[in-house]
């Protein structure tokens, strides 16, 4: 057998010092001190063995290797102290960047976007939450309490609410009873849908129509989280799309969602939103929301399935009014969304993507969007809807979609996508800027690189 020099294992000890320096996050400076105390450990064992066997020949320690372990000793307690005393235990820190470069040819416009604000182009198909920076912070106390700090400026849910700010979510999970019954409260991002809003947990470069369209932004409010075998289920008493409520609003809503992990592969979930909520089309202050879908999932081996059906409704939020009374209408609407993914290789993955909203209904009307003629919602264009009602203006436009693309994990932080991306719908509803002509459909094509740690 062949044994380590007494020297060696001094220079394996130095050679530990710059690696717990230059830790890149408190789990690796974690695993650090932990390695560093094993060797420790396995030499004073060593050490003691050989001076019960009265064993002082060249295995031994010289009083100079002897001070060295213990000064690593004193490094790896102090290194802990630290550590705890600074609140790093438990603090987990990530981020992610995207840059894309999107072309919209109905717009006639191409380039890069990247932090660009909300407000100045309004919430589209082809710049909602692209070009997005986060930053996270998570920090778990010895009790089991979660904070949770997301920080996204421009295009995070804060800014989408309200123009300006950088919180994506701060919230708050404190267990009430034991680690599966909590309580939590803040803002909270929409939990709907099968589509998550970080660039690296969606596979295309953009959403799909109901996650940009029919779904709420964040939740502002409290309640409880309960962990029951294979069931999760979420209940909050919230603002929808508001940190704080106008002066004459007191109802809120009631936001929920249950998930259901059938199994190692598949899963199902729903949420639902009933309440008080914006109305943004007919300068109402607050109407009554009422939310519903289901989504699921099938991910093994290669293939991944997602799907989603929602039906959504909203007060007084319809495009068209009444051609008799002139009264503000009802919006409703319904529709789905489906991905397939396969990947060609550990790195390379083919994506394709379907969606469809029904929105025909008293001139259409989404959940915060009237008649746009960029993310083709409301009346046929050519009607002049806005100044008179003529015959058809009570009809909305369906729409539909249908993505093509591929992701490419470059390595462990990098991932290329491209994606091509065309909608169209029954009604021209797609203003051609180079003419001001509207037509069914629109064409994009977007790249993108992702960066996370």
């Amino acid at each position: 057998m062949k044994f380590w020099q007494p020297t060696t294992l001094a220079l394996a000890l130095a050679a530990c010092f710059p690696s717990i320096a230059s830790a890149q996050s408190n789990e690796e400076l974690l695993k650090e001190i932990r390695a560093l105390r094993d060797k420790v450990n396995a030499l004073e064992a060593k050490q003691k063995a050989m001076e019960a066997k009265g064993d002082s020949g060249q295995w031994g320690m010289t009083p100079a290797q002897q001070s060295e372990l213990s000064r690593v000793t004193v490094k790896v307690e102090s290194l802990e102290d630290s550590r705890e005393e600074n609140g790093f235990m438990g603090l987990k820190v990530s981020g992610q960047m995207q840059v894309p470069y999107i072309y919209n040819q109905a717009q006639h416009q191409a380039g890069f976007q990247f932090l660009d604000a909300v407000w100045q182009d309004g919430y589209n198909y082809t710049n909602g939450y692209l070009g997005i920076a986060m930053l996270d912070f998570q920090k778990e106390m010895q009790d089991g309490t979660k904070w949770r700090l997301t920080l996204a400026p421009q295009r995070g849910a804060g800014a989408t609410m309200d123009g300006w700010s950088v919180i994506h979510e701060a919230s708050v999970s404190v267990p009430i009873t034991d680690l599966q019954t909590r309580f939590i409260a803040g803002q909270i991002p929409d939990w709907s849908g099968y589509e998550y809003l970080p660039p690296t947990q969606n596979k295309l470069i953009t959403h799909n129509l109901l996650f940009d369209f029919t779904l709420p932004t964040a939740y502002v409010g409290a309640g409880v989280e309960l962990t029951r075998g294979k069931w999760l289920t979420k209940v909050m008493l919230a603002n929808m799309n508001e940190t704080v409520r106008p002066a004459g609003n007191r109802a809120p809503v009631v936001a929920a969602r249950v998930d259901y992990s059938k199994g190692e592969y598949d899963g199902w979930g729903a949420a639902g939103v009933y309440g008080n909520a914006p109305n943004f089309i007919n300068d109402t202050p607050n109407t009554t929301v009422g939310l519903i879908e289901v989504d699921g999932y099938f991910i093994r081996g290669d293939w991944t399935l997602q799907g989603q059906v929602s039906y959504g409704m909203q007060q007084r939020a319809a495009i068209t009014a009444d051609p008799v009374t002139g009264e503000y209408r009802d919006a409703s609407w319904y529709g789905l969304s489906a991905l397939a993914a396969y990947k060609f290789t550990p790195r390379l993955e083919g994506i394709a993507r379907f969606d469809y909203i029904n929105n025909g209904k008293n001139g259409g009307g989404l959940l915060g969007y009237g008649a746009d003629n960029v993310n083709g919602i409301g009346p046929d264009a050519y009607l002049d809807c806005g100044t008179a009602y003529v015959t058809g203006c009570d009809d909305g436009a369906n729409r539909y979609a249908l993505s093509l693309g591929v992701s490419y994990l470059f390595n462990e932080y990098t991932t290329f996508k491209a994606e091509y991306r065309y909608d169209w719908s029954n009604l021209n509803v797609f203003e051609v800027i180079d003419d001001g002509s509207y037509r069914k459909y629109n064409n994009i094509f977007g790249a993108s690189v992702v960066v996370a740690f």
